[in-house]
């Protein structure tokens, strides 16, 4: 697992040759999915995280049961919010061969 808080990858959209990412897998679809199965699993760590410590900073009213913001939550919110796109992270760790991937559907005949 990556440090998607301490990665350089870019916080804008970046144009990429989908021929040239797809050159491991030979299938442009494959790559895509790839990419955004990734993503997704980028997307649930990093949410996972920041609920996990905004739940540090919650506090709960008795009489409403309601959850109250902070200055803190707000400011932990505003953070996460400037990170970079989970789908930027996972085609950045694609590109640079940090994602061990594999189709069992084409492996079937290598037993």
């Amino acid at each position: 697992m990556m440090d998607n808080k301490k990665t350089n990858c870019p916080l804008n959209t970046v144009t990429r040759d989908l021929m040239k990412l797809s050159a491991n897998t030979g299938n442009v679809y494959e790559t895509t999915m790839i990419i955004a199965k990734r993503a997704n699993q980028v997307s649930v760590e990093t949410k996972h995280d920041l609920e996990k410590k905004l739940q540090e900073f919650a506090s709960y009213s008795d009489s409403l049961e309601e959850v109250f913001e902070n200055r803190e939550q707000i400011e932990i919110s505003k953070y996460y919010e400037k990170l970079p796109k989970a789908t930027l992270i996972a085609a950045q760790e694609y590109e640079e061969d940090k994602l061990y991937f594999k189709n069992p559907a084409k492996d079937k005949g290598n037993f």
